[in-house]
Parts: C-alpha cells; sequence; structure tokens
C-alpha cells in the first residue's frame, strides 16, 4: 500500500484496459475517478460521465474532479477505439474521429488538469500502442493517432520540464479486450483490397489470443511511481523487441515484414 493516498484519473476506465487499470490503482491504495460515457458501476473508481469529443464535458468532469478530491496526482489518457479498413474506402468522417477520440480526446482531457498536475508535480501517462511504431495495414489511422500520441509524449516531456511533472505512454501490444468487437469496420472493395478481410481477421485473431489487460494496468502502476519513467514502455519481451528492432532495421525491409503478416 501507498503511504500516501493518491487521486488518479483515468479516462475510458468502464472497460478494457482503463477497467484493469481503475482495479490496478485501487488495490494500491489509490483513489481512482473514471471520466468516460458509461457508468460501470465499478466499486474501484467514482464515475464522472466524460465524452472526450466534447470540450465542455472535458472541463467539467476535471473541475468535478477537483472540487470532489482537491488534487490529482496521476492522469492516464486511455480512451480510445479503433477502425480499420484502406485508406481509399474510409470515410473522412471516420478518419476524424479516430483521431478526434484517441488524439485530441486525450488533449481536451490533459488541458483543465495541468494546473492541478503542477500543483502536485504529477504524472501524466497515454495509452499508446505498438501500432505507432509498426504501422499496420489497413489500420492506418488507428496506427497514425497512436504515432502522434508518440509525438504529443516527446513534445510534452521538453515543454513540461522544470515542472516536476513526468510524462510517459504505454505502448500495448495484442490485448484481449472487448476493443476487438467494438473496432468500426469501413467499406471494402473486395476487387481492389482482397487480402483485407484476411488481414483484419489475422489482427483480430492475435487481439483474442492476446495477454490480460491487467498485465498492461501493472505497468501503468509502476510507472507512476518512477521519478523519471522511459518515455516509451512497451509490455512483453516479444514487443519490446519489435519495438527495438523497428528502430534499426532498414524501413524497406521492416515495412516488408509487416506487410507479410498483415497484408
Amino acid at each position: 500500500m501507498a503511504s500516501e493516498q493518491r487521486i488518479v484519473v483515468i479516462t475510458g476506465a468502464s472497460n478494457g484496459i482503463g477497467k484493469a487499470a481503475a482495479a490496478a490503482f485501487s488495490r494500491f491504495g489509490d483513489r481512482v475517478y473514471n471520466l468516460s460515457r458509461h457508468d460501470p458501476h465499478d466499486e474501484n473508481s467514482t464515475f464522472f460521465a466524460c465524452d472526450v469529443t466534447d470540450d465542455a464535458q472535458c472541463d467539467a468532469a476535471i473541475d468535478a474532479v477537483i472540487r470532489d478530491a482537491g488534487r490529482i496526482d496521476v492522469l492516464v489518457l486511455n480512451a480510445g477505439f479503433g477502425i480499420s479498413g484502406p485508406i481509399e474506402t474510409t470515410e473522412t468522417t471516420a478518419m476524424q474521429r479516430q483521431f478526434d477520440v484517441c488524439l485530441f480526446g486525450a488533449i481536451r482531457v490533459l488541458k483543465p488538469a495541468l494546473p492541478a498536475l503542477r500543483k502536485s508535480r504529477g504524472t501524466i501517462l497515454f495509452t499508446s500502442s505498438v501500432a505507432a511504431v509498426t504501422p499496420i495495414p489497413y489500420q492506418a489511422f488507428y496506427s497514425a493517432a497512436k504515432a502522434a500520441i508518440n509525438s504529443v509524449v516527446m513534445a510534452l516531456r521538453n515543454e513540461l520540464k522544470g515542472t516536476g511533472i513526468r510524462v510517459a505512454a504505454v505502448l500495448p501490444g495484442d490485448v484481449k479486450t472487448d476493443f476487438t468487437a467494438k473496432r468500426e469496420k469501413n467499406a471494402v472493395n473486395a476487387a481492389l483490397y482482397p487480402n483485407e478481410v484476411r488481414s483484419v481477421a489475422r489482427m483480430e485473431h492475435d487481439e483474442q489470443h492476446g495477454m490480460s489487460p491487467d498485465r498492461i494496468a501493472k505497468r501503468f502502476v509502476k510507472l507512476s511511481r518512477q521519478k523519471n519513467p522511459k518515455p516509451f514502455c512497451s509490455v512483453g519481451i516479444a514487443y519490446s523487441a519489435v519495438c527495438v528492432l523497428i528502430k534499426f532495421l532498414p524501413a524497406r525491409f521492416a515495412n516488408w515484414v509487416l506487410g507479410k503478416m498483415y497484408a
């Protein structure tokens, strides 16, 4: 148990990785607030309604946490969803929603929380993805949104230097959650993209045979206790190896390997 109870705010803690993170922080002795659209009636967290695509709701939810708890020590920006489909046939509105939830939704919650995090010299943790460094065909916009998260992490670490605020991201690989079932599939022209169905099926099979979200949750708790966490942290030897190798392999070869796996 921690010697002092911390205030932890998690977006999207009603299911999946976020719900597992709420349970993990709660077990550690922290007081957890869940900012999401649906109340899970979870004993591990206090729920405040928040659609991360709505500026006013994000501001109001953070205000509600500060009124209730008086502070924020850890902010976990986790809310997200996935879309799949070829770039050519994905509607612009779907692309925009992918970024609006995964990237801009995180920023909408981060901005009103920063004054409280400065006071507590707290920690900001993002849910990124191994897909951020290994762009997956037929999941280009999810990969791109998570790559943008990684860029934000690096920029924030420099912008907030001297404040005492720590910034990092966890890069999950395949995790078994309801994320798979909720993926939005965009229109496909089978004649133009005959491999798309097999590719997405392979990806979803890997997810449903992936690791437990509890492993990701434990990594969030561990990072939140570190004085100087690394910017990016993957979970599992295989995914860690992939993230390292991708930095050193020639881009053409690395992309050929991804194509063999998913295209």
